[in-house]
């Protein structure tokens, strides 16, 4: 018989349990719960940057390429004195493409959940980041969050092309309709077309144009 991680000694913790050893947890694959939040963010920051900033008056996000973050999961420890400063943190932005395997699809989410969770035993304030790749997430992707909360997505890259908006817009409406959250922090894209009906339904949506976006109308 194998032994539980809790049960072993003098071995190196290989998946992280500590994140969740005081976790609940929710739905078929035990995504660890996240206490709902009312919180809304009033400025942001990218967690890359956030490491060498002195304004605290913002909410980290993750919104940028995995390997900016990837040190998150691997030394979270090394970061919460950081991010216990800033106001507050939208959850892990781990990568989920629809044509990734669905078992890393599965384990990205857990990711972000598991450090959401431990963030918030040690006093962050989080909001959950809502991701979904394919069709298969779409059942799943709300384990573990409250409904009439607010919640967070990323939008930006994903409605450029048809078929990626097509996903987007599609996996936000089960989203919406199994959550019904209080607010949806958009960061990217947020054309009052595609999200007035959610803004009809009593929804308020607070959009965060992204880092890029911005960058560019500087240097326009």
């Amino acid at each position: 018989m194998s032994k539980t991680n809790s049960q072993r000694r003098s071995c190196k913790d290989v998946f992280n349990a500590f994140l969740v050893k005081k976790a609940s947890y929710d739905g078929l694959f035990e995504f660890p719960c996240i206490w709902p939040t009312q919180d809304v963010p009033n400025k942001l920051i990218a967690f890359s940057k956030a490491l060498s900033s002195k304004d605290y008056n913002r909410w980290v996000h993750f919104f940028e390429d995995d390997y900016l973050f990837e040190r998150i999961w691997r030394r979270p420890r090394k970061y919460l004195d950081i991010l216990k400063r800033f106001n507050g943190v939208i959850l892990p932005d781990f990568s989920l493409y629809r044509d990734m395997p669905f078992v890393m699809q599965l384990w990205n989410i857990y990711r972000s959940r598991a450090v959401g969770h431990w963030l918030q035993i040690n006093g962050v304030k989080v909001i959950p980041n809502v991701r979904y790749g394919d069709q298969r997430t779409y059942r799943i992707c709300c384990d573990g969050i409250a409904e009439h909360c607010v919640i967070a997505v990323g939008s930006h890259g994903a409605m450029r092309c048809a078929s990626n908006r097509a996903a987007f817009l599609n996996g936000l409406d089960v989203v919406v309709r199994r959550l019904r959250p209080s607010a949806i922090v958009i960061y990217g894209t947020a054309r009052y077309k595609y999200f007035a009906k959610y803004t009809e339904l009593g929804i308020q949506i607070v959009p965060f144009e992204s880092d890029c976006a911005a960058s560019h109308k500087e240097v326009v």
